[in-house]
């Protein structure tokens, strides 16, 4: 039951995060401050052991909503952590320092959706041509 995870964040972290299930095997964590976020992200790798699946990155109208997911194995459940990343230069601090994994996803979500995540050690391109114009970015919906 998502109860204890629940718990865990809700006396960790207070009123800074809103978690609720939406079904028995997904638990989302909606956390406005952007270092927050981060801050739980790290929580639930490194103090609950929960494996880093993916992160992803979605274009709205207020700006790239960042949501990390990981997966709790053991119990069978996805747990996301959702922050929104403001435009017209969304910004997200990076998990690199912590969660290896992190690298190459923020490298995509840097190039395809135009986010900067201060920290990272290596934000050049992966997946466009060496001649793609800087500031385009190809999953960003019309400005």
């Amino acid at each position: 039951m998502a109860n204890d995870i629940t718990a865990k964040l809700n006396e960790k972290f207070g009123k800074s995060v809103e978690v609720f299930e939406k079904t028995g095997k997904r638990i989302y964590v909606n956390v406005p401050d952007k270092v927050k976020a981060l801050e739980v992200v790290k929580f639930l790798f490194l103090d609950e052991n929960l494996r880093f699946s993916i992160a992803s990155g979605v274009d709205t109208r207020e700006g790239i909503e960042i949501l990390y997911h990981m997966a709790d194995d053991a119990l069978g459940r996805m747990i996301t952590v959702r922050t929104l990343a403001e435009k017209p230069r969304p910004e997200m601090p990076t998990a690199t320092a912590f969660m290896d994994g992190a690298l190459w996803i923020e490298r995509e979500m840097h190039e395809l959706l135009g986010v900067n995540f201060p920290g990272h050690p290596n934000l050049k391109k992966l997946l466009l041509p060496d001649d793609w114009p800087d500031g385009v970015y190809p999953l960003r919906k019309g400005e």
